[in-house]
């Protein structure tokens, strides 16, 4: 019996967070032992906005250095990078003739992002379409989600269910994929525990990096917002502390009630330090195969190059069917 399908991709847009560790990269390894995994850096994603092409370039093959460092095997998953395979942009278009500009304006991740932006265009507009395409291309049966992308995988559906009506059994039509640590919700950031961890945050101290050196992920848990009540408990009361509580059970594998038994009638200090100390240690062996990846360029270029050449064969697969299927002269050679 085969596996199900996964797709997931990464932008190389900065460095990940412990918050990307937890809702995702944590998990890549064991996917990868369940499912039948596919995952993109989505470099063409990343360019809606404006980007250093220098810096760009070095954050993809961070983000892969970041996918091997994770357990992830090119033997056993496809890993690929996003504009090595043409097809994704080719059926984006082939998708946008049947996407609705009025659904692709009530997005919320759009509306947002156009709102702090200095001209919006029409790659932020569209970015949907083109995400339904990385998911359609590869008859993918599950996607990993959370909740800010729970919207982008419904329009997927959509495009795929409106597909299939209209030109016949196409796409497979995939389902979003919750996993343990998406179930017990987001990480927030360590100075403003209503907002979400961002790589993007202005204030360095909001952020743990997965590349963080160990004094300075210390240094951050030591500064992070608590309150003044000094009462070990986990309720929606005291968000700083509820945020460091989960922090703790997703890198300790304890549960959130294990956590708040151990350290009930214990100050903020000694907790804080203990958690600098759990990240850390659970971080020690990705940083050191992470930052030997990165030394060595040629070998993730051969990655590269394997991963597309996989990636290509399965995309042009399906889009032969979808151009046949719309009409396109296909000559044979």
């Amino acid at each position: 019996m085969s596996k199900k399908r996964v797709f997931s991709g990464v932008q190389p847009s900065g460095q990940l967070t412990i918050g990307n560790y937890i809702g995702a990269v944590k998990n890549f390894e064991k996917l990868q032992e369940e499912y039948d995994c596919i995952y993109s850096v989505v470099d063409l994603h990343s360019i809606t906005v404006p980007k250093v092409a220098k810096e760009l370039r070095q954050h993809t093959y961070e983000i892969l250095a970041t996918y091997l460092a994770s357990g992830l095997d090119p033997e056993k998953s496809i890993l690929f990078v996003q504009s090595h395979v043409p097809a994704h942009v080719e059926l984006s278009w082939v998708l946008s003739t049947i996407s609705s500009f009025g659904q692709l304006n009530r997005m919320t991740q759009f509306k947002e992002k156009s709102q702090k932006a200095e001209e919006v265009t029409a790659g932020l507009f569209t970015y949907p379409i083109l995400m339904a395409a990385d998911i359609l291309l590869y008859d993918t049966d599950y996607v990993p989600v959370g909740d800010d992308q729970r919207q982008h995988l419904e329009f997927t559906r959509e495009l795929a269910q409106r597909f299939n009506h209209r030109y016949s059994p196409t796409f497979t039509v995939p389902e979003g994929l919750i996993t343990k640590q998406e179930e017990g919700g987001r990480i927030y950031s360590l100075q403003d525990p209503t907002s979400k961890m961002s790589k993007s945050d202005e204030n360095p101290n909001s952020s743990i990096f997965l590349t963080d050196e160990p004094n300075v992920i210390r240094n951050k848990i030591k500064r992070a917002v608590t309150d003044s009540k000094n009462e070990f408990s986990y309720n929606d009361e005291q968000l700083g502390l509820k945020n460091l509580i989960e922090i703790y059970s997703a890198f300790s594998g304890e549960s959130i009630d294990e956590v708040v038994q151990r350290y009930k009638g214990v100050s903020y200090g000694p907790f804080k330090e203990d958690l600098g100390e759990v990240i850390v240690k659970e971080l020690e062996p990705f940083q050191e195969k992470y930052f030997s990846l990165l030394e060595d360029k040629k070998s993730l270029d051969k990655i590269m190059i394997d991963g597309a050449e996989k990636a290509q064969y399965l995309a042009r697969r399906t889009l032969s069917k979808v151009y046949r299927k719309v009409g396109f002269v296909q000559p044979k050679r």
